[in-house]
């Protein structure tokens, strides 16, 4: 069982990785200290991946969501928002266990050998719709009903909080142009900082920003009950043996709530069960068995 979870875990991180090769593959961004503004960049990625990357060949889609609406005659990022709802109508938060570069990152970081903080649940419960609210009011509301004094909006998540773009756009573009490291001031420092606790707390909490902050996990979340990909639970199966609940990182107990909105389908429960119970392809028990009668 040991072995299959550890190779299971091995191949989900090759596949975030290689997604995040690929999505940010413009080599020549990286030498120049350039953004690529090429026909791929109408497009976003389904994952959490920054517009500013030298390397990006998409759009990341917190912050289309948040650019396209009109400075002036605010309109709603109906593209964006279909695409991504599409996605979630498909495979949940499927994207966030699987292609996001940041949460690999956040996986590597907690790997690091020191004690680990478990949050009280009656802490960890609350401050799981945080990001809810992070999606609510600095993705949606904010920008598109926010104007400056010249008419525009601010895309809210990106310029003043996001790490992801910190760590793949701000950094890399600080050090490779010079002319970016002269204008770097009180909000670089503000979101480096932001950067720096994320990293610091992803070592001691797995995955921080995905529970606590994440607006595009938050965002497929709210399809996650109503995904094509789904979590079947066989109770014929189950044993309760609790192997699930233990392994999920999550602190999603399958048993109880497989189809959590908290659930990154990563698959670790599906590969600890020792019976088979739970499984993401298969029907439920009682579908099979209806349609057999038949």
């Amino acid at each position: 069982m040991a072995d299959k979870l550890k190779k299971h875990g091995i191949i989900r991180k090759i596949v975030q990785a290689s997604w995040g090769l690929i999505s940010n593959s413009y080599i020549p961004g990286f030498l120049k200290g350039t953004i690529y503004e090429g026909p791929l960049k109408k497009f976003c990625v389904p994952g959490m991946n920054c517009y500013s990357c030298p390397g990006a060949l998409g759009a990341c889609p917190i912050g289309a969501m948040q650019s396209v609406f009109d400075a002036r005659r605010r309109k709603f990022a109906f593209y964006v928002v279909g695409f991504l709802a599409t996605i979630g109508l498909l495979v949940g938060r499927f994207i966030c266990g699987w292609l996001c570069l940041f949460g690999l990152i956040e996986e590597l970081l907690y790997k690091i050998p020191t004690p680990k903080i478990k949050i009280p649940e009656q802490i960890d419960k609350p401050l799981r719709y945080l990001k809810y609210i992070v999606l609510l009011v600095l993705v949606f509301g904010l920008p598109f009903f926010y104007r400056s004094s010249y008419g525009a909006g601010d895309p809210f998540f990106c310029k003043y909080v996001c790490p992801v773009g910190t760590l793949e756009g701000g950094i890399p573009l600080v050090l490779l142009d010079e002319g970016m490291r002269a204008a770097a001031g009180a909000l670089f420092r503000w979101k480096f900082a932001l950067l720096i606790i994320c990293i610091l707390s992803s070592i001691f909490i797995y995955r921080p920003f995905c529970k606590y902050i994440c607006p595009l996990g938050a965002f497929y979340a709210l399809f996650q009950k109503v995904s094509i990909l789904r979590m079947h639970f066989d109770e014929n199966k189950c044993i309760s043996c609790g192997a699930c609940s233990r392994q999920c990182k999550m602190n999603v107990d399958p048993v109880k709530n497989p189809n959590s909105c908290e659930c990154i389908r990563c698959g670790d429960c599906v590969k600890a069960c020792p019976k088979g119970a739970l499984s993401f392809f298969n029907a439920p028990r009682e579908k099979r068995d209806a349609n057999g009668s038949n």
